[in-house]
């Protein structure tokens, strides 16, 4: 079946979706063995000139905006020409096992201070990406920026669970969902605001799932460094308790982590409680020309560790966060960092799962990550 072929037939078949789940192909339990994903990380969507979607944000925090000028001038000027290649070369690893798009938070910078502006923004963004990855479905989980300035989780929750309802053909009504795929289960967390009895609850009515995925805007598992900005990493009442027990729930299930947030690729293969957690961080923001080249920063477990990068803000870190970090670390039995970004397409075959990454918009596989 060439490309033609192929988008003709899922057009007709993406037609049903308005139907429900029972028609729609991705939740027929005996589907095909094998499937692919098309992942996209981060994507902060915006334009030039700032005045399109931030004429009405304000901030007192003077040293706030500016920061947040800056990443609209950077946002502006990598989808002037450099994302909209890279959508465009996602759009070519799409065939006729593909089932859907999964983006992985942070699709729009927000930051629009008026909640019209922001679902405006939402649905431009969507446009923009179905312009080059049509038919197949689009799923994206919210990132921080997705809720960010005045009224935007509202405006959030007003306009993405009507369109992955249309998307997945059937009925989404949060940010906490899930949804299957022949045998697999993919559970969609909100990073921000976890809706931990939700969680439980879809872990539990999946106990047979053949694979179980997690896509996450933020990390399950903590990122070099030691920042606590992880999964109920926070040093909050109850969060520890609360981290614990997601760890073991995830480890026993050994299941599959999709994050993105920290725009950088980076597998992390840990084992422990009994199990095994494999998150693979992705990210498409081309913000700088040399992002588009797939080049190993750091590689071996022995690279995982709290004082590898420092970031600006490493002076505010809590040092117990680092104490945290090490409970970790001797889990971790592969590890693989690079500052590339681009597009990425995850393969599923039984319980093996592989992705390959395309870095900016090579048209040659940059690298492949064996997950399972």
């Amino acid at each position: 079946m060439d490309r033609r072929e192929f988008l003709a037939s899922s057009a007709a078949a993406l037609a049903g979706l308005a139907l429900g789940g029972a028609s729609n192909p991705l939740f027929a339990k005996k589907a095909d063995r094998d499937y692919n994903m098309i992942l996209l990380g981060d994507t902060h969507f915006d334009v030039a000139p700032e005045s399109v979607y931030h004429s009405e944000y304000t901030e007192e925090d003077l040293a706030r905006l500016e920061r947040h000028r800056k990443e609209f001038v950077r946002n502006g000027e990598m989808w002037k020409e450099r994302c909209p290649r890279m959508l465009k070369r996602a759009g070519c690893l799409v065939d006729e096992q593909t089932k859907m798009v999964l983006q992985a938070g942070d699709l729009i910078q927000g930051d629009c201070g008026n909640p019209l502006i922001h679902k405006k923004m939402l649905s431009d963004a969507v446009a923009r990406i179905k312009e080059e990855l049509s038919p197949v479905p689009l799923v994206s989980v919210i990132g921080n920026h997705d809720m960010r300035g005045t009224g935007a989780r509202k405006a959030y929750l007003e306009f993405m669970p009507e369109l992955l309802s249309r998307e997945l053909g059937k009925v989404i009504d949060g940010s906490t969902f899930s949804f299957e795929v022949g045998d697999d289960v993919y559970i969609v967390m909100d990073f921000n605001k976890p809706d931990d009895a939700l969680i439980d609850r879809l872990l539990d009515d999946s106990r047979d799932a053949r694979n179980t995925f997690i896509l996450s805007h933020g990390p399950v598992l903590p990122i070099n460094g030691g920042n606590r900005w992880f999964f109920h990493g926070r040093n909050k009442p109850g969060q520890n308790e609360a981290r614990l027990h997601f760890r073991r729930e995830f480890a026993q299930r050994n299941t599959i982590v999709i994050c993105g947030h920290t725009h950088v690729t980076e597998m992390i293969d840990w084992y422990g409680d009994g199990g095994r957690i494999t998150q693979m961080t992705v990210s498409s923001v081309w913000s700088k020309p040399e992002r588009g080249v797939y080049e190993v920063e750091t590689e071996g477990s022995e690279n995982y560790r709290a004082d590898y990068v420092l970031k600006d803000n490493s002076a505010k870190m809590d040092p117990s966060a680092f104490e945290l970090f090490e409970q970790y670390r001797p889990g971790v039995k592969r590890y693989i960092l690079s500052d590339a970004a681009g597009s990425y397409k995850m393969k599923v075959s039984g319980r093996r799962v592989r992705i390959e990454f395309y870095a900016g918009d090579s048209s040659r596989k940059s690298a492949e990550f064996v997950l399972r």
